[in-house]
């Protein structure tokens, strides 16, 4: 593989760590459509769930007191009824119809947030178990459980450190149950390896850039750049229905 292709993959595994430990979500749907423009989607995806769990591990064993356990624990459990209902959609749905409505529910709640003095907020859990149903729904159909849990951390207007944590302590299992499912596909290649190693360095770097970035972030900004990312991914997952139906 030449060298310009894992600068390039290194790069882009570097700002999407940045944008997923800082905002504790996003890092897949922002790096996989990129770098599926330079090396394959069944090599692009594994190495992003492999960063995933680098990322989440880190989070979870340094911030693991600003983990809201029983979010986590919903959010996890209705996962799991949520991905067979995600797989028979798979096969009945479009993928683009998918992505488009997921895009346009980002759009209009981030938007909403935005312009409305008074935002929609959750005081407690029970409904993180219908966040965490459609997490597991999008993430069973096309991979894409992250941007339903960042609207329900929205919503329950968590802080910074307890939105990353709380999102990283549901990634990590969420992850490592992916990654198992790659193994058993046999996309877990030498090719995988060795561009995942390239990007280790990489990683490690944009995790401190990404937490320097969170800590300094105060709720209403960060409420404010979470939104803005959001919308970010809407956006690059309508350019991304688009280029495919092209």
């Amino acid at each position: 593989m030449a060298e310009a292709t894992i600068v390039e993959v290194v790069a882009v595994v570097f700002f999407a760590t940045i944008f997923r430990t800082t905002f504790g979500f996003g890092e897949a749907l922002v790096a996989v459509p990129i770098l599926a423009l330079v090396i394959p989607i069944r090599v692009a995806a594994p190495i992003a769930v492999l960063a995933s769990i680098v990322i989440a591990a880190f989070v979870v064993v340094r911030d693991w007191r600003h983990v809201d356990v029983r979010s986590a624990g919903w959010l996890i459990a209705a996962t799991l009824f949520g991905l067979p209902v995600g797989l028979v959609m798979l096969k009945a749905v479009p993928e683009a119809a998918m992505k488009i409505v997921l895009a346009a529910i980002m759009i209009a709640f981030s938007t909403w947030s935005l312009v409305r003095a008074r935002r929609l907020t959750l005081a407690d859990d029970r409904f993180a178990w219908l966040f965490g149903f459609f997490a597991g729904v999008f993430g069973g159909s096309y991979g894409m459980n992250g941007p339903p849990l960042a609207i329900y951390g929205a919503l329950r207007e968590w802080p910074p450190d307890r939105f990353r944590a709380t999102l990283q302590g549901y990634f990590l299992p969420a992850s490592l149950l992916g990654m198992c499912g790659y193994v058993v596909a046999g996309l877990w290649t030498p090719t995988v390896t060795r561009l995942f190693g390239w990007s280790l360095p990489a990683i490690a770097l944009g995790i401190v850039v990404g937490r320097l970035l969170n800590r300094r972030l105060e709720a209403g900004r960060f409420a404010r750049l979470l939104h803005g990312g959001l919308i970010l991914v809407a956006v690059v997952l309508l350019v991304q229905t688009y280029l495919v139906m092209e």
